[in-house]
């Protein structure tokens, strides 16, 4: 909802709600002790953090061309891949020595510390809103810095183009939240063959991080501690693959270019209808997806016959690199295929990984218990196998069907000119 919010009201306005919620949640978390709040007050917190992922990958969309998106959006969601890792240390660590209410007054006090310098300093990026910068946002968008400097280049007689103020304004509405928009994106079919591969990418990854509490702490013998320490290696494998990735993804798109004489373009959005741009994410992505199943499997195995802890460990790092890798040229993708709405795509992104996610977490333990772990992770990588047919698709076909969608599209806008037209 806030995603597609952002791409008509801005990503100020959305950043500023998401955090709102976010910090009122922190608050009565902190300071209530029934499990019923308890509830209510995570999933209005989940609902405050979860928009910032889809609203972080809608700034650098509108910010950074295909060229360079992969190592941004990378870079972007590192926090997103730490979390995991880091939350159940530091959880644990507050909750033993200072209490588990302390957990929530740390979250408190960390989004104010951040939530402060972004209400004052981060500019309006959405396009729709003003363009490429040389208009100045609406009201609800402006920041310190905005102010300033159109201040200064009103002084040096740099004077505002007021028809293309005029044309943007004519986009930004101040609405009311709306899920329709992100609904569109996952009954597109291309879409939907994508976003089933990347849900199923990070429900593998959250399903062995829910079971992997239990695997360490039964077969193992571990405690709370050195169970959170078992996260760190998916979390450092998809902290390097942050790093990594993103610059494999530039260098495929820029091999593509060259080799079709495509412009390559820093500074201004590039129209991607004529360029194989599934094919130069999936080159990435798919060996990554393969190497990652057979990391699932190795690592139920190794699980299941109770190997040295050093080969548990390896399977977790290969697993956090490769699925994060996948995901993220996925992820690049869908920005790609909607350039116009970069927010709402990675909305629609997160709501199948959320439903995948919890999905694969609520089933992994039974499942486990059910047949053993080496063939609850098998039948696991086995599924998000069968999603990779999905990808394989759209790279033969993606650029078929993004004519057909764009043709469509201009058609229905004819004739609604020609309607409008008719009625004068």
């Amino acid at each position: 909802m806030i995603a597609g919010f952002s791409d008509k009201a801005g990503r100020r306005p959305a950043y500023f709600i998401c955090f709102v919620i976010y910090i009122a949640a922190n608050l009565g978390l902190a300071l209530q002790n029934d499990y019923i709040a308890l509830l209510l007050l995570r999933m209005l917190q989940s609902a405050g953090s979860s928009g910032t992922i889809a609203l972080a990958n809608g700034l650098v969309g509108d910010t950074i061309t295909s060229a360079e998106r992969g190592s941004y959006i990378a870079y972007a969601s590192i926090g997103t891949l730490l979390g995991p890792s880091l939350s159940p240390i530091l959880g644990g660590l507050l909750s033993q020595y200072l209490g588990w209410h302390w957990i929530f007054w740390f979250l408190l006090i960390l989004s104010v510390v951040f939530f402060i310098p972004l209400v004052l300093f981060l500019p309006e990026t959405c396009r729709k809103i003003v363009g490429d910068g040389s208009v100045p946002p609406p009201w609800s968008s402006m920041n310190i810095t905005d102010t300033i400097r159109f201040n200064n280049r009103a002084k040096k007689g740099i004077l505002v183009d007021e028809a293309k103020k005029a044309e943007l304004r004519q986009n930004f509405r101040l609405t009311i939240p709306n899920p329709l928009s992100t609904l569109v994106v996952l009954a597109d079919f291309e879409s939907a063959l994508i976003l089933m591969a990347t849900g199923l990418a990070l429900a593998c990854f959250y399903a062995i991080s829910t079971g992997a509490s239990v695997v360490f702490g039964t077969l193992y013998g571990f405690d709370d501690l050195y169970i959170s320490l078992m996260f760190l290696p998916l979390g450092v494998g998809g902290a390097i693959s942050a790093f990594t990735t993103g610059r494999m993804v530039d260098w495929n798109y820029r091999r593509h270019a060259k080799r079709l004489n495509f412009p390559i373009h820093k500074t201004r959005q590039t129209d991607l209808s004529d360029f194989p741009i599934e094919k130069a994410r999936m080159e990435i992505a798919l060996p990554m997806f393969a190497f990652g199943a057979a990391a699932i499997v190795g690592y139920g195995w190794m699980i299941t016959h109770k190997i040295s802890l050093a080969g548990p460990i390896i399977m977790l790092f290969l697993l956090g690199y490769c699925l994060t890798a996948g995901f993220q040229c996925l992820n690049v993708l869908m920005v790609d295929i909607y350039p116009g709405q970069p927010a709402t795509a990675t909305a629609a992104n997160n709501v199948t990984r959320c439903l995948l996610g919890a999905a694969a977490s609520a089933a992994i333990v039974p499942m486990s218990d059910a047949i053993g772990n080496g063939w609850a992770y098998t039948i696991l990588a086995l599924l998000f196998v069968v999603s990779g047919l999905g990808p394989l698709a759209s790279m033969k076909y993606g650029i078929q069907w993004r004519k057909a969608k764009k043709d469509k599209a201009e058609r229905r806008q004819r004739e609604k000119q020609a309607k409008k037209a008719a009625r004068v």
